[in-house]
């Protein structure tokens, strides 16, 4: 278990690592292509497209493949697709920027999925909370990515040398990694099913079929049926829209935090560079001392906190004059921003017998958002300038505070009772 863990706690930080190497060369990649406000909006929306293509699938390809070999195989793919991104900027070719952000979106968006797939597995056999800590383990990653992508963009090395030893690191480290990751089903009957590993480990036993009104025969996972039904679950939607509010005010941090800094405060890449790694610096901080907080004041008080956090720092970034001001705002906006996915992940893994289908609506609602979002706000900057169209993110933050309670979390007793699917 321990070994399961930090593999997971790794492999979201090389999620993180990649997809910030590349947020971090957005400046570069615009002024490579010489794309205007609405080409670069489309060229991120090409990116989302690819994963919302892709995410409805990510439960099947799971189930299929196993946890293990989904991240592995999807994580090649989204590398491939960031490299190919590369090269299309160095050529100048916004074709081949595009095809490989396409890619590279099919490839991230499966390849987290399945992460937050088995961190809830993972989460579930240790009986305690420990998805924000995963999640900081991302913010690392990123951080990490931001850094580096400051440092290379001041000394100018060239973004296919950049891009492609990231990801050639990425992918040797996600080969490590997901040897140690527990056992899931696919059809050919290898291994447990993720959703009775998690009733074994719920019912401290080795044999899930042990109990016939909890357990899922090996071969088989949930029906087209089932998988419906949980989209239409009142609470699921509900969870949801706090991680949808969550996942833009990240996702959008993510893409512009850079080039509005850039443009906004005209100074340089490098110094853009770092607008996002201060971004990502607050989320980590906030990730690694959540923990604590949500055990002392609970979960719901904790979303609560969090979206008026993030409310007041996204308010003062987009409209203050000075830029140590707004990195200010740009400290607690992030800190805001940091909870309110892995919460959501662990309100939708409350019960253990429906936490594969739970998770894998939630994540796809808060991915779509992720990659989608911010593309949009790339077209409202043409007219409103990359600092004022962040201001927009505050409509689905303050919807998140008016739903927060849903993500209370269930009882024992409410575990498994299929009457939750109206509540």
């Amino acid at each position: 278990m321990r070994a399961a863990s930090l593999a997971v706690f790794v492999v979201f930080a090389v999620a993180g690592f990649g997809f910030a190497s590349w947020a971090s060369r957005i400046p570069f990649v615009r002024d490579g292509l010489d794309f205007s406000e609405e080409q670069m909006g489309l060229l991120l929306l090409t990116g989302a497209v690819g994963s919302l293509i892709a995410l409805p699938l990510s439960g099947m390809i799971s189930a299929r493949l196993g946890a293990a070999r989904t991240v592995l195989l999807f994580a090649v793919i989204s590398s491939v697709g960031y490299v190919l991104v590369s090269f299309g900027v160095q050529a100048g070719t916004p074709l081949w920027a595009r095809v490989g952000l396409f890619v590279a979106g099919v490839g991230v968006g499966v390849w987290d999925a399945a992460m937050n797939l088995e961190g809830a597995t993972v989460e579930q056999h240790l009986g305690r909370s420990i998805m924000p800590r995963y999640h900081a383990g991302f913010s690392v990653g990123t951080v990490a990515g931001a850094g580096i992508g400051s440092v290379v963009a001041h000394a100018q090395v060239p973004l296919t040398w950049h891009l492609s030893t990231v990801m050639a690191i990425d992918v040797v480290l996600v080969v490590l990694c997901v040897r140690a990751f527990l056992p899931t089903h696919g059809v050919d009957g290898a291994a447990d099913t993720i959703e009775a590993a998690r009733v074994a480990a719920e019912a401290h036993v080795t044999d899930a079929a042990a109990d016939p009104a909890t357990a899922v025969e090996p071969g088989h996972g949930h029906s087209l049926r089932d998988t419906l039904a949980t989209w239409r679950e009142p609470r699921t939607l509900l969870i949801g829209l706090v991680v949808l509010a969550a996942a833009l005010t990240e996702g959008a941090a993510n893409d512009w935090v850079s080039l509005a800094v850039y443009d906004g405060f005209g100074t340089t890449e490098g110094v853009g560079a770092l607008g996002l790694a201060v971004f990502l610096a607050a989320m980590t901080g906030a990730r690694l001392a959540g923990t604590a907080l949500i055990d002392r004041i609970g979960r719901v008080p904790v979303l609560r906190l969090s979206g008026l956090a993030a409310l007041v720092g996204v308010s003062v970034f987009a409209v203050v004059p000075s830029l140590w001001i707004a990195l200010l705002g740009v400290v607690v906006w992030g800190a805001g921003a940091a909870l309110g996915f892995p919460l959501g992940m662990s309100a939708a893994s409350d019960d253990p017998r429906r936490a594969a289908l739970r998770v894998s609506v939630v994540s796809t609602i808060g991915y779509s958002a992720f990659f989608v979002g911010p593309a949009l706000i790339g077209f409202l900057a043409a007219h409103t300038g990359y600092r004022l169209a962040l201001l927009v993110i505050a409509v689905p933050v303050a919807i998140g505070l008016l739903v927060a309670g849903a993500a209370k979390p269930l009882p024992p007793e409410r575990q498994g009772d299929p009457s939750t699917l109206d509540r």
